[in-house]
């Protein structure tokens, strides 16, 4: 991180800043991009207030969404500024756009007519930004295909082949299988109405600031048909959005694109082609979960999966695709089945739930393993000493884990994201038997030198976890802190 600050400052040094920034990390989601928020800089460009820094070592792409952000911003559409980037591409700075997306929003206010209304304003930018912004754009900027035709619809569906439906081990006759790709691939690649498609447009991507809407994360974006982006949006697994809204929607955001176009759309062809890009859409996002979650094994996209089924489930029951594909159509039928959804689903403690797990950290030296209170004798016990120690650093030693300052040594400087992700991986499985057979106590200790640092944090981080996870209740301490916490 160190050497990530030192080109920070040296891009605002270049740009006439002569004070230091101390960046602030912004948590990653998906993505290998890492981002930096700087509050009240002063620079010559823009003054002082709030700006992102973006650090990405995959130089295409950050030259794609800077290309595509300064083209859009100049036709008026909701994408943040670009104000400055360093000589190799890796590092650029951007307007910030606060913390708050749409889907936050949904999360906060539900479906009432607020939210609506920015569901509205995404759809009425969204249609600008595609027509309007793609008319003099420049498609070699792109990524990688310049258009979403028939290849880039197989890649997808071969994405979603890969790494979903092949973990899954359903037999089917892949032969078959592929032509009935090729089939549909052919069916939406001769879609109407062509032009710039966001890629990933969904409510994570849109952010109120305000009372308005902005965009961020189209740098995969490329020409293709307008019903994709729309698909993206209202079928999005996590929004659950209702179908009164997505009917609703979806013909206010043919109005837009009537009016922007100057000529009547075939509202019956329009909508057919639509329902096969949703179910592409859905498709293509089960292939991202199970890259993500399935391979590597990041709890978040595993969680999201249940959800992006059922999602599916619907749409195959009340939709038609616009084309019929036996095989197909009979596999699609087989991965939303009741066994097959619930492989993802994450068992939930209830108020009837008698496991409590006890989460200790402590100090080897001063007192060694804490004594097992519950009767059971078991449990697990981590040693965090492979961790770079932060009580080494004079900075350090007069606080804990739970400051800020040692958190971002931890994140930053050490492997404890890693180390942290085998410990979930491994207590999980024990957790989730233990709630479904009744136990009552699992108790799991993480012990470093001092029982300041290393293991107040994995402490602190695990007890976050299973609550957020699995609800179940969590006795915490802290043993050489003298701090006892108890948490439903």
């Amino acid at each position: 991180m160190e050497q990530v600050i030192t080109e920070i400052n040296k891009l605002f040094s270049s740009i006439g800043c002569t004070e230091i920034v101390h960046p602030e990390k912004i948590p990653q989601s998906g993505s290998d991009r890492v981002y930096y928020r700087v509050v009240t800089y002063h620079f010559k460009i823009k003054g002082s207030g709030n700006f992102i820094i973006t650090s990405n070592m995959n130089i295409r792409e950050n030259r794609s969404f800077i290309l595509f952000s300064r083209h859009f911003h100049s036709i008026g559409a909701p994408v943040p500024e670009i104000y400055a980037e360093n000589e190799d591409g890796s590092l650029y700075i951007q307007q910030d756009l606060g913390n708050h997306s749409l889907l936050n929003e949904l999360e906060q206010h539900g479906t009432g007519e607020y939210v609506y209304g920015l569901f509205q304003k995404s759809l009425k930018a969204l249609a600008h930004l595609q027509i309007v912004g793609g008319r003099e754009l420049n498609y070699d900027w792109c990524i990688t295909s310049r258009e979403f035709g028939q290849q880039a619809i197989m890649s997808d569906l071969l994405y979603f082949k890969y790494y979903f439906l092949d973990p899954l081990k359903i037999p089917y006759d892949k032969e078959q299988l592929l032509k009935d790709f090729d089939t549909f691939s052919q069916f939406l690649a001769n879609a109407d109405h062509r032009h710039f498609m966001f890629r990933d447009f969904q409510s994570r991507n849109i952010m109120v600031k305000d009372g308005e809407v902005f965009f961020i994360d189209y740098q995969g974006g490329m020409k293709g048909a307008l019903q994709y982006d729309v698909a993206s949006l209202l079928w999005q697994a996590k929004a659950e959005l209702p179908d009164e809204w997505k009917n609703n929607l979806l013909e206010e955001y043919m109005h837009f694109v009537e009016e922007l176009l100057g000529a009547p759309l075939n509202p019956e062809r329009f909508i057919g082609q639509y329902h096969g890009y949703v179910l592409i859409r859905l498709l293509q996002v089960l292939g991202a979960y199970g890259l993500r979650g399935l391979f590597e094994r990041k709890a978040h996209f595993l969680t999201s999966i249940p959800l992006a089924l059922r999602n599916l489930k619907w749409f195959l029951a009340n939709k038609n695709p616009g084309i019929s594909l036996p095989l197909f159509e009979e596999l699609l039928n087989r991965i939303i089945e009741d066994d097959v959804i619930s492989r993802f689903e994450t068992i939930k403690a209830t108020s009837d739930t008698p496991l409590v797990v006890k989460i200790n950290s402590f100090s080897y030296l001063k007192r060694g393993y804490p004594p097992d209170s519950t009767g059971t004798g078991g449990g697990y016990v981590f040693d965090c000493r492979g961790i770079l120690n932060p009580g080494r650093l004079e900075e350090y030693k007069a606080i804990t884990g739970r400051d800020k300052p040692v958190k971002d040594f931890l994140e930053h400087k050490t492997r404890m994201e890693e180390f942290m992700t085998h410990v979930y991986q491994v207590v999980d499985i024990s957790v989730e038997d233990y709630i479904k057979r009744g136990f009552e106590n699992l108790t799991v200790n993480f012990g470093c030198t001092g029982g300041q640092h290393r293991s107040v944090y994995a402490a602190d981080a695990l007890a976050r976890h299973l609550r957020n996870k699995y609800a179940v209740k969590i006795e915490l301490k802290h043993l050489e802190q003298g701090i006892s916490e108890t948490r439903p």
